[in-house]
């Protein structure tokens, strides 16, 4: 498995740029061409909606949204937010929800090396910061995959120190009642993706090899 950094702060990445790189490599995964490769970036501030998008769940101002053939609803994705695209050959039989169980624990993993209780809510996807007096329950993380010829592509977005007034114009993720949080709001202070990144590498190199047919939940 190769990392490859796309793209950091102040190289932002177009999302349509990343889109067609992931088709690229997903293509020569599939074809033996090319080992399993993570993709690490941040993007150019964008929404993408995934095919179970409602349009109530879209942006209320007209902000264009770009759709995309990933599952999952509507989400931001821009500075401030490590978003990782794992192009990585699932084993047969595949199990979409214990590879996206991987992908959740990775980013639980990540909140604990920061001192965050993270972890997960029942019937929906992504890593969550349970309510408190703070706020109600909040989402650091979100996930949206696609699986095609047993290569996964899309994947996750975590929220280092983003500017989360993009939460307020969509319903993230298609959760009403919930909200978006940050490593930066968690803590208490700026915690930039420079920072952030190495645990995320470490963790994706740890737990995406112990995928296995039919695993649902980590031990």
């Amino acid at each position: 498995m190769r990392f490859v950094h796309l793209g950091l702060d102040p190289d932002f990445v177009d999302y349509e740029q990343a889109w067609q790189v992931q088709r690229d490599t997903h293509a020569k995964v599939v074809a033996g061409e090319e080992p399993d490769t993570v993709y690490l970036l941040e993007h150019r501030a964008v929404y993408t909606a995934g095919k179970r998008t409602e349009p109530q769940e879209r942006p209320n101002d007209g902000t264009p949204v770009i759709d995309v053939d990933r599952g999952g609803k509507i989400t931001w994705h821009g500075p401030g937010q490590i978003t990782g695209y794992p192009i990585v050959r699932l084993p047969a039989p595949i199990d979409v929800v214990g590879y996206v169980r991987h992908i959740e624990e990775m980013m639980i993993r990540v909140c604990a090396d920061f001192g965050v209780e993270a972890g997960r809510v029942e019937g929906e996807s992504g890593t969550w910061i349970a309510a408190d007096d703070r706020g109600p329950r909040r989402k650091i993380g979100a996930i949206g995959i696609r699986v095609s010829r047993q290569v996964a592509m899309h994947g996750f977005a975590f929220n280092c120190n983003p500017d989360l007034s993009w939460g307020e114009v969509i319903i993230p993720c298609g959760i009403v009642g919930a909200g978006v949080t940050s490593l930066s709001f968690e803590l208490g202070r700026d915690v930039p993706v420079t920072e952030v990144l190495p645990h995320v590498e470490k963790h994706l190199a740890d737990i995406l090899p112990t995928l296995r047919p039919n695993r649902r939940v980590l031990a």
